[in-house]
């Protein structure tokens, strides 16, 4: 439970009280106001003073040691710096730090405000003070472009700006707009202009913000220890790459930025009802309250400024643009609901709300009424609702601008994996300190730097690029398949999911509709051709829909659409069905009563002339589903439920038709007609049957998802016995009997078979739970899971991951479903149509958006590797990694014409050519960094998912949980490597350290150009063709990952010890006493710590490369293979002196005959022995499973 800080007044007195709140909105999750403290009492200010002029009192009147004092003076230095730096880092330690806390928000000047998780990071903002009219004070702040307003008398805290949107419809329709400027001033100081801009900050800031990050500062401090040990070279050279590189990551950022910025639509002149007359307004001065005239978009630039509700006149708008799906969708005004309904966005946003960000096609002017206004550009009224960054399209630029836009290293399951490898350090440097002081003669300056060198090794400066370039690969994998995604933070999650869960209708199901008939007339199964039924029949198949007709044709549900077909009727633009054969009357459509998933049904008032008569006979026209329609007939067939069921259980989708005669009414009478009085006496006018063939590759798709250790859900709003039916297709279900909850009346339920055969008691008892959820497959429809949730709450938990289809449910009780995976702590993935399953789509941990009207395959082959394979790189970077294999292979030439030189200060010619080609390969790093990391737009990004595809195909899914694995297990690998490196570098850094062996600059240099490009090939694999049966293990902290750490290094020190000892035996004896100051020399003891330091680098790659089942494994991995072998070899000739100049050119010495056979003996002992202890690991630990309770099924 969140802390928050409550601040109330009230009769004059302020009261300050602590207590515990849940978040204040989907954005923030708490807020403390405060004042800043005079900069003398700052946190890093005063109490270091202090502790400087204590210092400089002991140190002047003589009571440190000269050593001490420097070491004292050295440690405080650091806290006051490391203080500084925690303010830079922590909103919440600068905070604490120069701010103090207020009890009454009228003296606050400033707001610490936390946001929800994966919606930013916290920020310190002004608080504002305003006088307002009446003589009251405004208090608010602006937090991520959201505005909150101080609510002094009801709920004592600050709440977001409220808009206009939970009124009752009576308001909207009798308002008038505003009528005077004092008006318009308080909305304009209120709500602000209507601007959806984002300021582009200056190069420095970004920069600075980005030098002072953690682990920025600590590679800027490793690069200063090792210049006081003596490794200029290296250190200048890493430094330099450090700089560019977050330079260059500013400059793409810059860029981003500047990308982002064009997106928001200009502002043009728009008709606006203002101090009771119509005037041309620029879209960006409207304000919530206005009426505006909308009329058909000039140009596909020209898109919706803000939220408008549709107050008179309808429309067809494209809301690709948000919600990427390109079926227009119909638009009708309010005038219909009822006056004091209150205005609900989750019921009527769909039909009545025009967003920003969308675009008009066609409108339907008013008409001309004495007390209803109509614009001078016969557009149709709107009342603006939400304006700025608070529309559908501002929170969709809010979520691209503040939402966790890159992956870093500064995670905490990253710090958890430091302090590990700490502990290890801290040993090492506690032995180097006991040890190193034995000798009073030895330098403790010297000491002391080896002991914090130890500590910084734990970290190597490339950690934070391979973290980033792990996720950054798969973003730019994905958006080459034309899947795109808002929050890159998901990918990882992408690798653990537990549950992949499915729409239906328009995701597994193609929209290639085909109508095979009409069933159920005169009580009989048989299907009749839609061509063969009667009058009645059609005039409902015709009638009863939302199609509409625009330039480029007839827009609409795909269903509808096909059964228009079907009946060869006409659709024209006045609204008017006529038959294109035949001598039947047309039909006019006078009224809609749309879609909607709650009500499962639809009505529509329609009329017809009859031939030489002047008067117009009204019909009311019905279809839903059959359950539904059934209570609304004034005789139910006496085959009904028989007929439906029987066309359900073959998978054919099943509508209900019904209609009544109204006759002949006024105009008045026909605007007064309402839902509830259309929907009652109706005469059946039979079932209509369509097919929906499944989508090409839903089978190939769900099978490689049930085959690679995933259970597959179907969540679907469709009847159950149809979903059934698809499930069974699919393999969804797979075992003999598949149970439906039931309800049979008076609050009975039961589980029924799909051919009633079957029935079963709805609650087992507890004895033969495990037995009865392990023999069958189940399916719950909406009304079962509201019965379970309700009144058996436990007994859902525990059957719900045995369920694989969820029927007849409602968007809310998706968003149920998936949020009851969550509380049992699966990860789930929710794939379906970004239009009708967003709220279920947010909620999953991958919510992946598709488009059911696009072509469910690329226009052009994006890859050679098939159509399953990942796609392969874009040219530029192709060429990119080309040039470093080729810089490489430089550098070993490079390596053969360099002189020997000791100097530790001046590179000669061939080793500043070297560390160009190092710089030049760095370089690489930082381009395909740069353009691995695309830019999401509007219109490729949705307002619905995380993901969304610009495809119909569920190809997708398979897609981004290959690239999930693939990051799972590179950071996985990458962890392991960096952890051997480590405790490696910490025993050479301490023992060895204290023997007097290092290493050249220049071998040091070397040791970390084959680092660095082994990192960067590691971190461009790509994932296998097809999901593998195992899965990955979820995170680092694993049983697997510990013990081949350990017992891989557990071999390599025995190793290094082993032949430390040897060359110690086969050195001439050396001084008791080791200076740690002088030069470089060569000798048989560096020589062999160097050529087995180099071979457990290049076998700890090699070995602990994942590959397959995940990825490329090493052989098919060319650039990280031909490194490895080519390093290899490499060590392998100076270990054997096959190449002498060579050696003499590294700075090794010639090793006997008998000491190289059994150097290279006890190297292949470790490389065997490494790679055993790995494989016996991973055979026994390394695998992850599913939990027990899903229990997976896969097809034979």
């Amino acid at each position: 439970m969140n802390i928050m800080l409550i601040c109330r007044v009230s009769d004059g007195a302020s009261v300050f009280s602590v207590m515990a709140s849940g978040p204040i909105d989907d954005l923030v999750q708490y807020i403390v106001i405060c004042t800043p403290r005079s900069f003398l009492f700052h946190g890093y200010v005063l109490p270091f003073l202090v502790a400087y002029c204590g210092w400089a009192w002991a140190w002047l009147g003589g009571y440190l040691w000269p050593e001490m004092g420097v070491v004292l003076v050295c440690i405080v230095g650091f806290l006051h710096a490391l203080t500084c730096l925690a303010c830079r880092w922590s909103v919440h330690i600068r905070c604490l730090l120069t701010c103090r806390k207020v009890r009454d928000p009228r003296h606050a000047t400033l707001a610490k405000v936390v946001p929800t998780p994966n919606n930013g990071s916290a920020e310190i903002v002004p608080i504002i003070h305003t006088s307002e009219a009446d003589g009251g004070t405004n208090t608010h702040l602006t937090f991520q472009k959201t505005k909150y307003i101080y609510d002094s008398e009801e709920r004592h805290q600050f709440t977001a700006l409220s808009y206009p949107i939970d009124l009752p419809i009576s308001y909207y329709t009798e308002w008038r707009g505003y009528q005077d400027e004092e008006q318009l001033a308080r909305a304009l100081q209120k709500y602000g202009p209507n601007e959806v801009k984002m300021e582009v900050p200056e190069f420095m800031e970004l920069f600075r913000e980005r030098a002072t990050a953690p682990f920025f500062v600590f590679q800027v401090v490793c690069v200063g220890l090792w210049c006081l040990d003596e490794y200029w070279y290296y250190s200048v050279f890493t430094l330099v790459m450090l700089v560019v590189f977050e330079a260059t990551l500013v400059q793409q950022q810059l860029r981003n930025m500047a990308e982002i910025r064009k997106m928001t639509a200009k502002p043009y002149t728009i008709q606006v009802y203002r101090s009771r007359r119509w005037r041309g307004v620029p879209t960006d001065q409207l304000l919530p309250g206005d009426l505006v005239s909308v009329p058909r978009s000039a140009s596909p630039d020209t898109l919706l400024p803000c939220d408008l509700i549709l107050l008179r006149g309808s429309c067809v708008i494209d809301e690709s643009m948000l919600t990427g799906e390109s079926v227009p969708q119909m638009k009708e005004s309010v005038e219909s609901l009822e006056g004091d309904t209150p205005l609900d966005l989750t019921q009527h946003s769909k039909l009545r709300v025009l967003f920003a960000g969308t675009r008009v096609l066609q409108h339907t002017p008013p008409p001309r009424a004495p007390s209803g206004l109509r614009g001078p550009d016969t557009g149709c009224l709107c009342y603006v609702a939400r304006t700025g960054f608070s529309t559908c399209q501002g929170r969709l630029l809010r979520t691209i601008l503040y939402g966790v836009s890159r992956v870093t290293a500064n995670t905490l399951e990253t710090f958890a994996f430091i302090l590990f490898l700490l502990v290890f350090a801290i040993a090492a440097a506690s032995y180097v300190w006991i040890k190193g002081t034995e000798d009073p003669n030895r330098n403790r300056y010297k000491l002391f730097l080896e002991c914090t060198l130890i500590l910084t090794s734990v970290v190597p400066p490339e950690l934070p690029i391979e973290l980033s370039l792990a996720v950054n690969t798969s973003l730019l994998a994905l958006s080459r398949l034309l899947v795109y995604c808002t929050e890159p933070f998901r990918i990882p999650f992408a690798g653990k999911v537990d549950v992949c869960c499915f729409d239906k209708t328009g995701t597994l199901t193609s929209d290639d509709l085909v109508v095979e008939g009409i069933t159920g007339l005169s009580n009989s199964s048989e299907v009749v051709p839609v061509t063969e039924a009667p009058l009645e029949t059609l005039q409902v198949l015709a009638s009863c829909h939302s199609l509409v007709l625009l330039e480029d044709g007839l827009v609409g549900d795909p269903q509808e659409k096909a059964t228009l077909a079907a009946i060869d009727w006409t659709l024209t633009r006045g609204e008017a069905v006529i038959p294109k054969r035949g001598k039947l009357p047309g039909l006019k459509i006078f009224h809609r009563f749309h879609f909607s998933s709650i009500l499962k049904r639809m009505a529509v008032v329609c009329g017809y002339t009859m031939p030489g008569a002047a008067d117009t006979v009204y019909l009311a026209t019905v279809k839903g589903a059959p359950e539904t329609i059934r209570s609304m007939l004034r005789e139910v067939p006496k085959e009904y439920d028989s007929v439906y069921l029987k066309w359900s259980r073959r998978g054919a989708r099943i509508l209900a038709l019904a209609r009544k005669e109204l006759g002949r009414l006024s105009h008045s009478q026909v605007r007064e007609l309402t839902r509830e009085g259309l929907e009652c006496d109706l005469e059946f006018a039979g079932f209509v049957v369509i097919s929906c063939p499944l989508k090409r590759d839903s089978k190939d798709v769900v099978r490689e998802i049930l085959h690679s250790s995933h259970a597959a859900v179907m969540i679907t709003g469709d009847n159950a016995l149809t979903a059934c039916h698809v499930a069974r297709e699919l393999k969804f279900t797979q075992r003999k009997v598949t149970l439906i909850l039931q309800d049979r009346g008076d609050d009975n339920w039961e589980w029924s078979s799909i051919d009633d055969q079957l029935k079963l008691p709805a609650l087992p008892t507890k004895s033969s739970l495990n037995t009865f959820l392990h023999s069958y497959d189940f399916c719950i429809t909406g009304a079962g899971l509201s019965w379970l949730s309700t009144h058996h709450p436990i007994e859902l938990k525990s059957l719900l991951p045995a369920v694989r289809v969820f029927a007849r449910v409602s968007p809310q009780q998706k968003e149920q479903v998936l949020n009851q995976y969550k509380d049992l702590g699966l990860t789930t993935l929710m794939c379906g149509d970004g239009t009708n399953d967003v709220g279920a789509l947010k909620h999953a941990h991958c919510g992946v958006a598709i488009l059911s009207s696009a072509p469910d395959r690329p226009p052009q082959k994006k890859s050679k590797r098939g159509e399953d394979g990942p796609p392969s790189l874009s040219p530029a970077i192709s060429e990119k990694m080309e040039n470093a294999r080729k810089l490489a292979k430089r550098v070993e030439r490079h390596r053969e014409k360099l002189p020997h030189s000791n100097s530790q200060y001046r590179p000669s010619p061939q080793q500043e050519q070297v560390v160009r080609a190092q710089a030049q390969l760095q370089k690489l790093l930082q381009e395909i960094e740069e353009e691995s990391n695309p830019v999401v737009k509007l219109g490729d990004a949705s307002i619905a998912a995380p993901f969304t595809s610009k495809l119909s195909s569920i190809q997708c899914v398979c897609h981004i949980i290959k690239q999930g694995r693939c990051t799972l297990v590179t950071t996985l690998q990458m962890f392991k490597i960096l952890a051997l490196n480590a405790l490696i570098l910490a025993y050479s850094q301490s023992v060895l350290y204290l023997d007097g062996i290092k290493f050249s600059d220049y071998q040091a240099t070397l040791q970390g150009l084959l680092l660095a490009a082994c990192f960067l090939f590691i971190s461009r694999s790509k994932p296998l063709p097809v999901l593998s049966r195992q899965r990955p293990l979820p995170n680092i902290f694993n049983l697997y990952t510990i013990a081949t750490v350990l017992l891989q290094f557990a071999v390599h020190f025995s190793c290094l010890v082993y032949l430390v000892q040897q060359a110690n035996l086969n050195s001439p004896p050396k001084d008791k006493t080791v200076d740690l100051e002088k030069e470089f020399e060569p000798s048989l003891l560096n020589s062999t710590v160097y050529i087995i330091s180099i071979t457990l680098q290049i076998s700890t790659f090699a070995i602990n490369y994942r590959g397959r089942p995940y990825m490329e494994g090493l052989t098919e991995n060319r650039a990280l293979l031909y490194s490895l072998v080519g390093s290899g070899g490499l060590v392998l000739s100076l270990a054997l002196g096959l190449l002498p100049d060579l050696a003499a050119q590294f700075e090794i010495v010639d090793f006997p005959p008998q000491y190289r056979l059994m150097l290279v003996q006890v190297l292949a002992a470790d490389l065997l022995a490494s790679l055993l202890v790995d494989r016996l690991c991973l055979y026994l630990l390394g695998e992850g499973s599913l939990p027990p309770s899903l229990t997976p099924h896969h097809p034979s």
